[in-house]
């Protein structure tokens, strides 16, 4: 109703002008203007501006604003403009508001470059701008990449005294962070926040990216919390960030919970949020799961992108999936010319392989493709041409870069064409401050494949001597075909250099020497280290190399020779060195030795670390030297050296075996108080030496203690555990303690069911015991002589011969050869009860495997006197005076029957 009386006056206005003889003011016209625009009517406004001029009233800057705003509003911009244009040059000033509504006009269609033109014009003017202006034009100078003229306006904003708004503080923030502008983006940030504005997740999320990009990964981290304080709700971009930061900094199961977390929050929509995780995956070595997680997001029909294979081929190559990679690439290549990254990550994996022949070929059909290379897959391409001794083709891949130009900053490529030049005769290494070293290492290897020493020299030549570093890069080449363990280049360069008068550094010898140790070539180590003798000034690394290669090549008296020799002429080897020594000579058996030159050590006031005090104990407790391992150890503390966990270790030993368990105890504590980490293997020494002292009550504390503090106890320490309740007859804990190992799925050995045999038979549980032999057999672990001889000795002890010699028939039938244990234990049963005849006939049968053990040939000699026998028993004594052993005086036939009568 209301439009058709608008509609209606609309149309009266000019009959009733005409027929009253009304000559409007402009200020009628105005309104009429305003009417008509408000509806659209732009033809009739612009009829009724013709109109207004003909009669001849003039318009003012109301009557052409309202022009211009019913343009603006219905989207007419090039009329706008015109009229615009038109009303500047009769020089009409328009209000803010005009220029306000023309503004946000021409940004909602886009239009920034006429934005700007706009507001230029409108400063020109003088025209005072406010908040709305501002905003509307800070944008548009954003969207058209004038980030100066636009920081420039938001400081003139701000000296206006207007406060901008969240947005506009975003849209700069973005700004910055694209640009990679940290400080200014923080600067606008903290200013944000100063004036009580709450940034948005996009403000965040524009924040969180210029971090991860700049790998300030804890702010990032901070911010994100932040926004959980402030209740700033985050979105599946700033999640997909934080998985990835949380990858970057190795927080490989909180990026997992945030990626599951975002599935729970049905947040989970982009295939960037799956690939970020899939490559946080990547980066912790599990391609397995990243697999999964891009198999998850097929399965959700969610449209694999060119990325999204980028990522599924890097899953392949590392889990070495030959046919899948193939696959996969092939997929790629649909979706146009492949990366160089994945034509690499192919090549590699051929190379990794060992598929030499594959590598060339794909090398072929990327060149004819027109792949663009990057320096790295210009890398792995060499490093074909190297391993095949590709000389043409790696020259004609050197050319053919160095035609693109599109590597001309690259230090390999440039390298790599300096030694092309020189090669014909036209170039040296005086331009290179620092050549790259895998671009010349890769040179010289072609030309030492080839057999071409004139070449490679040549080069070394020239780079020595036109270059001030060429010594130490050519010494950083030896180091990296010794980190390749390729001995024959790297033991013909250092030659090479030698034979040019320079000494190698002392980091090339020692890497070269300690490869040939580790890959027992003793005598090329020595070759080596021979060719260094001209040079005074070879160091400490060097010898300390050599002596590792005499102890790898396990030629311990030489690397203590070396060791005495270097060390008399006052050079320092440090404490590796006499690590080295020290441990050699201890496994040697060459305890005085290496008490020795742990002494010789301390009165050179030698300065040692944790790793060589603890070599130094763990010799001396090997050696039996008990006194000198604990004073070892006060001279650690007393040097104010910090003690390792090994080092508390191999003290509860040390006091252990010397049998002084207060001290060990002592030790465990000590540690405990220090705050140093105890391990398992900690408590479980502890727990062996109570159980050796008897003291099973206190073991079993020790032993419930270790598990309260969330150490969970392996097979060795349930082993000992139960062999501890095993030596005071505790059965049934022996027992609960092996049903407590299969619960904590731990598969019973050998040694737990011999401790658990003896825990049954020294408390009398017999059948028990034998039930575990059947056990063992029936699980697939053969038993021992020495679980048979846990039950023969508690048989054989109770008099319960015919036992003893079921038992006996029973090893014997299971396929193995009684001991010499077993067999003595045997014919102590016949002894102990009286049983001669069986014993005589017993040792006769086995007199041979016995006929040096004191108690048997004893005991037949005492058997064959009690039956008259004379001559039989003194040929045996005879035997016993030739082997060196002493009659055993103090025994009697059937004593225990005596004893029990």
């Amino acid at each position: 109703m209301l439009e058709s009386i608008r509609k209606l006056n609309m149309c009266n206005c000019r009959l009733s002008f005409e027929q009253l003889s009304y000559r409007p003011s402009v200020i009628v016209y105005t309104i009429v203007l305003r009417v008509y625009g408000q509806v659209g009517k732009i033809q009739l406004a612009e009829q009724m501006f013709l109109e207004m001029l003909e009669v001849g009233c003039e318009p003012d800057e109301v009557a052409c604003g309202t022009m211009l705003c019913s343009y603006a509003r219905w989207g007419r911009h090039k009329a706008m403009l015109s009229f615009y244009s038109a009303v500047q040059d009769r020089g009409i000033v328009l209000s803010i508001s005009v220029y306000n509504f023309m503004l946000s006009s021409l940004q909602k269609k886009s239009f920034h470059g006429k934005v700007v033109m706009l507001w230029r014009q409108m400063v020109d003017k003088r025209v005072v701008p406010n908040h709305f202006s501002f905003t509307v034009v800070i944008t548009s100078l954003v969207k058209e990449g004038l980030s100066e003229e636009a920081f420039k306006t938001f400081d003139e904003m701000k000296s206006f005294g207007f406060v901008p708004e969240e947005v506009t503080y975003s849209l700069l923030i973005s700004l910055s962070s694209k640009n990679s502008r940290l400080d200014e983006a923080l600067r606008l940030y903290e200013e944000m926040r100063c004036r009580g504005i709450t940034p948005s997740n996009y403000t965040c999320a524009s924040l969180l990216t210029l971090y991860y990009k700049c790998g300030d990964y804890p702010k990032a981290i901070g911010l994100f919390q932040e926004m959980e304080r402030n209740k700033i709700k985050a979105d599946e971009v700033i999640y997909g960030l934080l998985i990835r930061i949380y990858g970057k900094l190795g927080l490989y199961e909180d990026a997992q919970k945030t990626f599951e977390e975002i599935e729970k929050l049905n947040m989970l929509s982009e295939d960037k949020t799956y690939l970020a995780m899939a490559q946080v995956h990547l980066n912790s070595g599990n391609f397995e799961k990243a697999l999964i997680t891009m198999e998850i997001m097929r399965s959700r029909d969610i449209l694999f992108s060119r990325f999204a294979y980028i990522v599924m081929l890097q899953c392949y190559v590392m889990k070495k999936d030959l046919e899948s990679a193939e696959i996969t690439f092939h997929t790629l290549y649909k979706t146009g010319i492949p990366d160089s990254g994945s034509c690499n990550d192919m090549l590699n994996l051929f190379l990794q392989l060992d598929l030499i022949g594959k590598a060339k070929d794909f090398i072929g059909r990327i060149k004819n493709d027109f792949v663009e290379f990057d320096e790295e897959l210009c890398k792995t391409v060499m490093k074909v041409y190297c391993k095949e001794g590709m000389v043409r083709d790696a020259e004609q891949l050197i050319e053919e870069m160095d035609a693109n130009g599109s590597l001309k900053d690259s230090n390999f490529i440039q390298t790599l064409l300096m030694v092309r030049k020189f090669e014909k005769g036209g170039g040296n290494f005086y331009a290179f401050k620092q050549p790259d070293a895998m671009a010349l290492g890769m040179m010289i290897s072609l030309y030492l494949y080839n057999g071409n020493d004139i070449k490679r020299d040549g080069i070394l030549k020239s780079l020595v001597n036109s270059n001030g570093g060429g010594v130490i890069l050519v010494s950083q080449l030896i180091s990296k075909f010794a980190r390749e363990g390729d001995i024959s280049k790297a033991e013909s360069l250092h030659d090479a250099l030698i034979k040019l008068g320079f000494e190698p550094g002392d980091r090339a010898s020692a890497s070269l020497i300690s490869l040939c140790g580790r890959k027992q070539k003793l005598e090329q180590a020595q070759r080596v280290f021979a060719a260094l003798e001209n040079f005074p000034t070879t160091g400490k690394l060097v010898y300390n190399s050599m002596i590792d290669a005499y102890v790898k090549c396990n030629k311990p008296e030489k690397a203590y020779s070396l060791y005495i020799e270097v060390t008399q002429k006052g050079q320092e080897l440090g404490a590796v060195a006499v690590s080295l020594v020290v441990n050699s000579l201890s496994k040697n058996g060459e305890h005085q030795e290496a008490e020795n030159t742990i002494r010789k050590s301390f009165l050179e006031g030698l300065e040692l670390d944790t790793v060589a005090y603890n070599t130094f104990i763990k010799a001396m407790l090997e050696a039996g030297k008990l006194k000198f391992a604990t004073t070892i150890f006060e001279h650690m503390l007393s040097s104010g050296v910090t003690p390792s966990i090994q080092t508390y270790n191999t003290m509860i030993s040390v006091y252990g075996r010397d049998r002084n368990l207060d001290k060990a105890v002592e030790v465990f504590d000590m540690a405990s108080n220090l705050g140093v980490p105890l391990d398992e293997k900690a408590y479980a020494n502890l727990i062996s030496y109570y159980g050796k002292a008897g003291k099973s009550h206190q073991a079993s504390i020790l032993f419930t203690t270790m598990q309260e503090r969330g150490i969970k106890p392996g097979k060795v320490t349930y082993n000992i555990m139960i062999n501890v309740y095993a030596a005071v007859g505790l059965h049934q804990e022996a027992e609960k303690l092996y049903q407590c190992m299969q619960k904590d799925s731990l598969a019973p050995d050998s040694l737990t069911f011999l401790a658990l045999i003896k825990a049954y038979t020294a408390g009398l549980k017999y059948t028990s015991a034998e039930e575990t032999l059947i056990l063992m057999q029936k699980i697939g672990i053969p038993p021992s002589c020495a679980h048979f001889n846990l039950i023969l000795t508690a048989y054989s002890k109770e008099g319960l011969t015919e036992d003893a010699e079921r038992i006996y028939k029973e090893l014997s039938r299971s396929g193995l050869c009684p001991d010499l244990a077993c067999n003595r234990t045997m014919l102590r049963a016949y002894f102990d009860y009286g049983h001669v005849a069986k014993g005589i006939s017993f040792f006769e049968r086995l007199k041979e495997s016995m006929e040096r053990d004191r108690f048997a040939m004893s005991a037949a000699v005492l058997f064959y006197r009690s039956v008259g026998i004379d001559s039989l028993a003194e040929e045996i004594l005879n035997s016993m005076n030739s082997f060196g052993v002493p009659f055993l005086k103090n025994i009697e036939i059937g004593s225990k029957v005596k004893a029990n009568a």
